[in-house]
């Protein structure tokens, strides 16, 4: 007897704490019960025979609406309801996530003499997405090591260690601290924050794409991040800029950092 209902995200996540509203046809309330830590919905009260009204919501999400015909036995099972996020932006599902350095990137692109691109990658960094039930309240931190920048060019990489650009020595840490996230899509967001970087700090926005989530083959769950931005080395006062010929810098004043990020559900890496 009773109502019975499986409540989940776009993705296939169990929504704890849902909840469910029964009306009969004229608007009156029979019925209110929530989701478990499943997302399960079962309640034993019986309902009288007939079409009842089924409202489910959940902070963050948009509400829906239904109806369901209750049975002679007094039973309504309402099957799996999908909410979408709010404002159809999604996100994996609240909690804490670790980044995983073995499984990720942190790229960045600049121009060389004019003509062609130098890439370079930092191999030593780490940090935290805390995903909030309100999904803008969420968090991301991240440090970078910059003593590990790889061009492929040793001699190029010394150059970037010393005081002229990183200067690794005085600034070891590169660190991001978000300040806000907004929804920009459907599977995009704005993510604000504070980069300190050679001993300046500047508000440096990331464009960051959702690319959805996923088991892994060491029993964990992991979620899928493209994020990208662009620098200017003159704004964190890298103001190293040999010209070689004719006004052509050596080095492009302009940046492109490229974020590719696997994160593990939970507060550590798994050992494996």
């Amino acid at each position: 007897m009773g109502l019975s209902a499986r409540i989940r995200t776009k993705d296939g996540w169990a929504l704890p704490h849902a909840v469910v509203t029964v009306t009969d046809m004229t608007g009156a309330q029979v019925l209110r019960a929530e989701a478990d830590d499943e997302g399960a919905v079962h309640d034993a009260v019986a309902l009288t025979p007939g079409p009842y009204v089924v409202i489910v919501t959940a902070v963050g999400y948009a509400p829906t609406a239904s109806t369901a015909m209750v049975t002679a036995s007094g039973r309504a099972d309402v099957g799996t309801v999908v909410l979408a996020r709010q404002g159809g932006a999604e996100l994996p599902p609240p909690g804490p996530w670790t980044i995983d350095p073995m499984h990720s990137s942190v790229a960045a692109v600049a121009q060389h003499l004019g003509i062609s691109s130098v890439h370079g990658r930092f191999t030593e960094f780490g940090g935290r997405i805390e995903i909030a039930q309100d999904v803008e309240k969420s968090r991301v931190e991240a440090v970078i090591k910059a003593s590990s920048i790889d061009t492929g060019n040793g001699m190029r990489d010394g150059h970037l260690k010393t005081p002229d650009f990183l200067d690794v020595e005085k600034y070891p840490e590169i660190t991001y601290r978000s300040t806000g996230v907004e929804p920009a899509g459907s599977d995009r967001w704005t993510v604000h924050g504070e980069l300190t970087l050679h001993g300046v700090v500047r508000q440096v926005d990331l464009d960051l794409s959702y690319l959805g989530t996923g088991a892994d083959p060491w029993g964990g769950t992991r979620a899928a991040f493209r994020a990208t931005t662009e620098l200017k080395r003159e704004d964190f006062a890298m103001n190293y800029n040999q010209v070689v010929q004719a006004g052509i810098s050596a080095i492009g004043t302009t940046l492109k950092v490229e974020l590719d990020i696997q994160a593990v559900q939970g507060d550590a890496l798994p050992q494996v």
